[in-house]
């Protein structure tokens, strides 16, 4: 693989996971799971401030994580079920079977 295919997956794949190692944005992640919600029922899910819940989906949504639908005047959130759900799953899966460190919160074993 060349260097330059190798610099453009990097920047890729740290604009990702950037996304996703954010507290507030995994919260909002972990709440969408359960179901969708517009942004006032996330803030108020969550406990935080509404522009802060904005922001966060914005910057989400722009990595396709999360997808929305307008039902009036409300934007109702989503996660990407075809690519998000399963990686969740994936890390689920490799953090039961790999982590077995005591730094990882979490970590059961």
């Amino acid at each position: 693989m060349n260097s330059v295919l190798m610099t453009n997956n990097f920047s890729t794949y740290h604009v990702f996971f950037r996304n996703l190692a954010n507290p507030l944005k995994i919260r909002i992640i972990s709440a969408l799971k359960e179901k969708e919600s517009s942004v006032n029922d996330l803030a108020y899910e969550l406990n935080v401030e509404q522009s802060k819940i904005s922001h966060a989906l914005a910057l989400l949504k722009k990595c396709n994580i999360v997808k929305y639908k307008k039902k009036g005047k409300e934007r109702i959130y989503s996660l990407n079920k075809k690519t998000i759900i399963p990686l969740l799953k994936l890390i689920d899966e490799h953090s039961k079977s790999f982590c077995n460190c005591k730094s990882c919160k979490g970590c059961e074993k």
